[in-house]
């Protein structure tokens, strides 16, 4: 097995493109027609490219995914169980990231402590087995899964699979990352392949380009409104065109980590420029290189045929915001999001505006925002809401307080949280005077059912884009367009707000910050892992004994 690093090593990059353009060939041959970037990438990994059936939406088949990745919530129970396994290490390279169990309170410091004290014993076991069997170990506060996959794992043409449902979010380095449970994520780090239907492709064709108080946000928010929430169901999306390519590498992950809002597989882009810059700004300039030696085959060819093609035409998109209870039910920002509270008898004040979560915490989301609040403060301007600010990795937030971002948020009444998951999957301490009736927040997340950021039924989420939520918090309104609308400065005069600028890539680089990473030792044999007899939360499981015979399973019906 390939060494755990904080890095995918360029020599497994290089092996799966050296396989590439002779899978592609075959895939050619046997389909008689050219070819999308989902076939290409699948037919690389599939555990026999010649014999396997792949009729899409039919035929099942075995794949070999290059990476897994976990989120500490659900890599207990499947860690509890690859121990049984017997084997000394992971049969591909395997991370665990600690980002689900941090509960969001008060802010970044507090909260975090509160974390290591309450989950001590899930990090020591998850620690000690990931040093017991060659995982990589990306401890609290490293950052969410999805946006340190991006920063460091994830490549062009690669495939893997992660413990949780917006691993797509990898699609925005033109991986085909798939969100699975944790049986399926055993199987692959045992050797076994991961067996998946072959999925459909559907086609989003882009042209134009994004400007004003557009964003990458508003590309996915769309698609959810046209294909709802089933339209992609047993399908990859797969986004061409020349619009494609004018969107950055984090913007692409943003659409392809809502895809599981839409039911689909995952969702993927192919290799460009906007990729390369992100690979060499990241620290893997190698890989781009790579990438680029096999660059026709890391995009779709020319006539490919899909089951679907939606069009979608950048420069006429407007920004939306999708919600409440569904991340499909669409409305433009303004009059039209005011008229359905009005008739929904939804609040229009908002108690809330969280910007972050693995889908919109970029260094470009984040300087876009900056650039609103800055005219904000100049104005004399405050939030007159909550105002959340998640950090989506260590990287970003350390880049961003080094670059003064964190304090144009901090400026307006923004709290910065942890590095972690926090309220987009529902780890977030509200006071019962706010979430005991019906309330109203906005958030750039990605799911917005009742009961998802706080767990109360009474709060009313919509998903918008980073640049929205901001406009909507100094408005304090639901119903506020910031392209038409103003705001009342405290001197009295009114200020509308210039449309944001960002920057797609810091100038300095990127900071790493704090190392949070733990590579496991070359031979973990002598490891003990770590779990209490007493504990309540973990259990050691043991391995159905050899020659056990049948087992009859019996239904009452």
């Amino acid at each position: 097995m390939v060494a755990v690093s904080a890095n995918t090593p360029l020599s497994l990059v290089q092996d799966v493109y050296k396989k590439l353009p002779g899978n592609v060939a075959v895939a050619r041959e046997r389909l008689g027609r050219p070819l999308t970037l989902t076939e290409k990438i699948l037919f690389n990994h599939l555990a026999d490219p010649r014999g396997q059936a792949v009729e899409r939406g039919r035929s099942y088949a075995d794949f070999h995914p290059d990476r897994v990745a976990m989120q500490d919530a659900t890599a207990q129970m499947a860690l509890l169980q690859f121990m049984t396994a017997g084997l000394p290490t992971t049969a591909v390279p395997s991370t665990v990231h600690c980002d689900h169990l941090i509960m969001a309170k008060v802010g970044a410091r507090i909260d975090m402590g509160v974390a290591i004290d309450t989950n001590k014993e899930v990090y020591d076991f998850l620690r000690s087995v990931s040093a017991k069997y060659g995982i990589g170990f990306w401890g609290p506060g490293s950052g969410i899964i999805h946006q340190v996959v991006l920063e460091h794992y994830a490549f062009p043409g690669g495939m893997m699979i992660g413990t949780d449902s917006h691993t797509p979010n990898a699609g925005g380095l033109g991986m085909v990352a798939i969100g699975v449970g944790g049986a399926d994520a055993v199987d692959v780090m045992t050797g076994f392949p991961f067996n998946v239907r072959w999925p459909k492709v559907i086609g989003v064709r882009l042209t134009g380009s994004l400007s004003g108080w557009s964003s990458p946000k508003d590309v996915i928010l769309e698609v959810a409104r046209i294909l709802t929430v089933q339209g992609g169901t047993g399908a990859i999306v797969e986004y061409f065109g020349p619009g494609a390519d004018t969107i950055s590498a984090t913007g692409k992950a943003t659409i392809c980590n809502m895809g599981a809002e839409i039911g689909a597989t995952c969702s993927v882009f192919g290799y460009d420029e906007m990729m390369a810059r992100y690979l060499r700004a990241t620290g893997r300039a190698d890989i781009a290189a790579a990438a680029d030696s096999v660059r026709a085959e890391l995009r779709p060819d020319e006539g490919a045929t899909y089951d679907r093609v939606v069009e979608i035409d950048l420069s006429t998109l407007a920004p939306m915001i999708n919600g409440p209870h569904s991340p499909d039910r669409a409305h433009r920002v303004g009059a039209e999001v005011g008229a359905a509270a009005a008739s929904g008898g939804w609040p229009v004040e908002i108690s809330a505006a969280l910007i972050g979560s693995c889908t919109n915490s970029s260094y470009e989301d984040l300087t876009r925002v900056a650039s609103i609040a800055r005219q904000a403060a100049a104005a004399g301007l405050r939030a007159k809401t909550e105002l959340l600010i998640t950090p989506g990795s260590e990287q970003i937030r350390a880049t961003i307080e080094r670059d003064g971002i964190l304090a144009d948020l901090e400026a307006i009444g923004a709290t910065v949280l942890a590095n972690a998951c926090g309220p987009c999957i529902g780890q977030w301490d509200r006071p019962a005077s706010v979430t005991g009736k019906a309330n109203t927040i906005v958030n750039s997340f990605n799911r917005n059912f009742p009961k998802r950021n706080d767990g109360s039924a009474n709060t009313l989420s919509f998903v918008t884009s980073p640049d929205t939520v901001l406009a909507l918090a100094l408005a304090g309104r639901l119903d506020f367009n910031p392209l038409v609308d103003t705001l009342t400065a405290p001197d009295g005069s009114s200020v509308r707000l210039n449309a944001p600028v960002g920057e797609v890539l810091p100038a300095k680089g990127y900071d790493a910050g704090q190392n949070t990473f733990t590579a496991p030792p070359a031979d973990g044999s002598g490891v003990v892992v770590e779990v209490s007899p007493t504990s309540d939360r973990l259990q050691l499981l043991e391995p159905f004994p050899r020659g056990m015979g049948k087992i009859t399973f019996a239904c009452l019906c």
